[in-house]
């Protein structure tokens, strides 16, 4: 028996120094790969600027960026956890190197699953009860694994609709948070010597926000609350919300409405299989429909309510029957002040006016610190607020590259920036490449012009009509698309 009880305690001792040591050994992992991407990049800045042919550099960039791109996404993919988020941003169509995008994509829900052991042990000690007594079937394998948690389908005893089971991976919030230590340190490092724009608030409030995903309450009444204001706010929601299961929820375990439907990047796919040309008109109206709906949605939740949904990357974004769009994932929420909210909308006004004057008092307004480099500080204002928020893409620009030699934050430094903006910058980011994946530029700041006129006139600081916002109805494509 102490032979035994020896073996149990040095697999113990074994366990508590692998949990000590992993946080430093990512911690080098990080700034090893970090390290060989950033000096890959300034070394190759020196070898490509004895270059005077103008199409030898491009074809030069090109590679580059696709070496670079291989080791940004080993690099997401062997550490996953919060890297899997990292990927999400940065490997947008409108704003990373075309390389980026196609290898990052991928990365999406590519998280590594939990063992069914290790969900069964969560599940249960959460719940109270054996899954058994729980659930009269529950799908092993998951639909999903993101870099948080994943997820299951599964079938509540007495009940004839499937749920989804939302669980934890065990873990990962001490993981997780080394690596936003480290991101930060990085940040500091770069806004100091090649960005000049206040990165390190950014990761602030990605250090904020993501502490908040690991309370699956919070979540679970996030998702309550945003349902019953798009529903009380319109005589149909624009989007779907899934309902929380009552008493199945906690910390670390969230049961909720199972929405069937298909993920916004196989859309194309689908449409394939039904006969439909993902070239044609009616493909073109169906996704005008589907970017109609979110922006909305969006309008309202930012403008209106000030309490959002902060994560529409495509894994969270479904197309259901009769093309309506469901919204998922619940954990990333943003619970703006109304003096940020209608400086916002403000700002939102100036981008779809094309007013400078206008731009320039919301940045005062919203705290954005700004100091200028160049004699047409108002224009080029009015183009850095346009490339942080809104959706629509200059003539001819196929890619936003905000930190090439051009861009307006190299003539306009942002030196301070309020942590609760990036909610908002990152969701018009997300649209962005959105619209951009569906090959549709769209402008969200002329879509929310009168979401955002009635918030301002309802506060008493718009003087006029008040004009309420309104979406085109759905065209044909609804009634065809689903029909079988």
């Amino acid at each position: 028996m102490n032979g035994i009880a020896s073996r149990f305690d040095f697999k113990d001792i074994q366990e508590k120094v692998s949990l000590h040591l992993r946080p430093w050994h990512r911690s080098f992992q990080f700034w090893v790969r970090a390290a060989d991407i950033y000096t890959g990049y300034k070394v190759f800045q020196v070898r490509v600027s004895f270059v005077k042919d103008v199409q030898k550099q491009h074809a030069m960039w090109e590679r580059q960026h696709e070496l670079a791109a291989d080791k940004i996404y080993a690099m997401c993919s062997d550490l996953g956890g919060f890297f899997l988020k990292v990927a999400q941003i940065i490997g947008k169509p409108d704003l990373a190197p075309a390389a980026w995008v196609k290898k990052l994509v991928t990365l999406c829900d590519q998280a590594p699953a939990t063992p069914f052991d290790g969900v069964q042990r969560v599940l249960e000690k959460e719940l109270g009860q054996s899954i058994s007594g729980i659930f009269e079937k529950f799908d092993v394998n998951p639909l999903g694994s993101a870099s948080i948690a994943q997820v299951h389908r599964a079938r509540l005893r007495g009940d004839k609709n499937d749920v989804v089971v939302k669980v934890q991976h065990p873990g990962i919030q001490e993981l997780m948070m080394t690596d936003i230590c480290n991101l930060q340190a990085f940040a500091l490092y770069m806004q100091k010597t090649d960005i000049k724009f206040d990165l390190y608030s950014v990761t602030k409030e990605m250090e904020t926000q993501i502490g908040y995903e690991f309370d699956f309450l919070r979540e679970a009444n996030a998702m309550e609350r945003i349902h019953r204001f798009l529903y009380e706010n319109n005589r149909k929601s624009p989007v779907l919300v899934p309902r929380v299961v009552q008493n199945l929820a906690s910390r670390r375990v969230l049961v909720m409405e199972y929405i069937d439907g298909i993920p916004i990047l196989k859309l194309g796919d689908e449409m394939a299989k039904r006969g439909i040309n993902p070239g044609g008109k009616m493909a073109a109206a169906a996704k005008q429909n589907i970017l109609k709906s979110l922006a909305l949605a969006y309008g309202q939740m930012i403008l209106k309510s000030g309490f959002f949904h902060a994560d529409p990357h495509p894994g969270n974004i479904l197309i259901c029957k009769g093309s309506e769009v469901a919204l998922l994932d619940y954990g990333q929420v943003k619970d703006l002040p109304d003096q940020l909210r209608l400086g916002y909308a403000n700002l939102v006004l100036a981008i779809a006016d094309n007013d400078p004057v206008k731009a320039m008092e919301s940045y005062r307004e919203l705290g954005i610190g700004t100091v200028s480099n160049c004699g047409n500080e108002q224009q080029e204002l009015l183009r850095l607020a346009q490339t942080m928020f809104d959706t629509k893409l200059r003539p001819g620009v196929a890619m936003l590259q905000p930190f090439s030699e051009d861009s307006s934050i190299k003539k306009i430094a942002v030196e301070s920036f309020p942590e609760e903006l990036f909610s908002i910058l990152r969701t018009v980011h997300l649209l962005r490449g959105l619209s951009v994946g569906l090959g549709i530029n769209f402008s969200c700041a002329e879509q929310w012009r009168p979401i955002a006129e009635e918030a301002l006139y309802n506060a008493g600081r718009l003087k006029g009509a008040n004009r309420k916002s309104r979406v085109r109805k759905p065209s044909s494509f609804r009634r065809f698309f689903w029909r079988n």
